[in-house]
């Protein structure tokens, strides 16, 4: 995005069609999110331009999504290798390039080499990887890329994780792909310090 301009129903402040939220506006638990969003030290990956700045403008959602997201990533269990597995899954067969950009760097900081990363991106053969991260691709693709998912990959998934966590691990992709949807309606662009590193389909 280095040097682009933004489409014309974009707005400069967001990087998306909608202006970001303004504080004074919202109500104080919107606000507590909103100062979430604008500290630099929090655990979020893009701030108030992105999903968390288009949800503040529907205040109760962003609360939920909030509570949703709180649960996932730190009280479902589910480890962040396996987390940001799945999310990288969701975004490659989606072609959600703002996610990918957002998580391939936090996948490689939890410990996720990018020869991992680039079978993902670029679709190759799980043969050879661990058996927990071939699953979760294997899985995640099928979910989102075939939209079915078969009976042995299932199973397999189900013997792995469990009941809840399978939940939990399928609701991590669903989560991002209803953010995903979101970003494409709204039309959400790289910020202008990011390149793109998602060969769209």
């Amino acid at each position: 995005m280095k040097g682009n301009k933004f489409p014309p129903d974009v707005y400069k402040d967001s990087g998306f069609r909608l202006p970001l939220p303004k504080r004074e506006e919202l109500d104080e638990e919107a606000q507590i999110i909103f100062d979430h969003f604008m500290d630099p030290e929090s655990d979020t990956y893009v701030g108030i331009r992105g999903p968390g700045g288009i949800r503040l403008h529907s205040p109760k959602l962003s609360r939920l999504t909030q509570e949703v997201n709180h649960y996932l990533r730190h009280e479902s269990g589910i480890s962040k290798r396996v987390r940001e597995l799945a999310i990288l899954t969701t975004a490659r067969e989606l072609n959600h390039q703002f996610e990918w950009v957002a998580h391939e760097p936090a996948a490689l900081k939890v410990g996720i080499s990018q020869d991992i990363v680039d079978v993902i991106k670029y679709r190759r053969s799980c043969l050879g990887l661990d058996e927990i991260d071939s699953v979760i691709i294997e899985f995640g693709r099928q979910l989102m890329g075939a939209r079915k998912v078969k009976p042995e990959t299932f199973a397999k998934a189900h013997e792995m994780f469990g009941t809840r966590m399978l939940i939990d691990i399928v609701s991590v992709m669903g989560s991002y792909a209803a953010t995903g949807a979101l970003l494409t309606a709204f039309d959400i662009q790289l910020h202008p310090d990011k390149e793109p590193l998602l060969p769209l389909d």
